[in-house]
């Protein structure tokens, strides 16, 4: 299926509904909380999540939702997850990827790495322009997942911290579901790693309440916001 098709399935509103809210949590869901939360009926919700794995945008599995294994543990059901597979469209066609891997492997071999983190911390402060540092994390969060990052509040007070049994000595992190340049990340880890650390360094600011760090987690961006250690959130 072309890349135009692909996304056009996503036109249907309740297709693209249910298909925000299984990317939005980040694990595998079921067909029963997928239809809560879009609001519709659970076979219309088995059939559109069909639909959108048959697009190659959504994978889907099976497993024991109860936890339990052996006899009366109920059977497998029908999990859905968001596909690692890319999709753009332009027209006419335009090959961007390809030359971001050529400079990618360009400034690799000439060992342009603190050249490269210096541009994109400057970039980062330009995008920020006048306004002054986010304030908190939750605004830090509007601002990521303005620019695709699709970020996620993790440790005390949060879903994903309380589901890992943060008992209130964690301190809250905002993780990224999303590299906006994973394509590029995937071939050239350390030069494109320390590029987008530098980019949200300059975009957070280098003394402002908020600072990034690097904290890779497999199938998440590598960097991590968090507090600044003199500025408690």
């Amino acid at each position: 299926m072309e890349d135009i098709d692909t996304i056009a399935v996503l036109q249907d509103p309740v297709r693209r509904r249910l298909y925000e809210y299984v990317v939005a949590q980040g694990r595998e869901v079921g067909r029963n909380e997928a239809a809560e939360a879009a609001g519709v009926a659970r076979t219309l919700a088995a059939h559109h999540l069909d639909k959108l794995t048959e697009a190659g945008l959504l994978e889907s599995g099976s497993r024991r939702l109860t936890g339990r294994s052996g006899p009366g543990a109920g059977r497998p059901a029908k999990v859905y997850t968001r596909a690692r597979a890319e999709w753009s469209v332009s027209l006419p066609a335009r090959d961007y990827r390809t030359a971001a891997e050529l400079l990618a492997e360009a400034a690799e071999q000439a060992g342009l790495d603190a050249g490269l983190c210096a541009a994109a911390r400057s970039r980062g402060e330009a995008l920020r322009g006048s306004a002054a540092p986010c304030a908190g994390l939750e605004e830090a969060m509007e601002m990521l997942a303005a620019r695709g990052y699709e970020p996620h509040l993790e440790g005390v007070g949060s879903a994903e911290g309380e589901a890992a049994g943060d008992t209130g000595t964690a301190a809250r992190v905002v993780r990224m579901r999303n590299c906006p340049f994973h394509a590029v990340a995937e071939r050239f880890p350390p030069l494109v790693c320390g590029m987008n650390l530098a980019l949200l360094e300059g975009l957070f600011g280098a003394d402002g309440p908020l600072r990034a760090r690097m904290d890779a987690r497999p199938g998440e961006c590598c960097v991590v916001i968090e507090a600044s250690k003199n500025n408690n959130d």
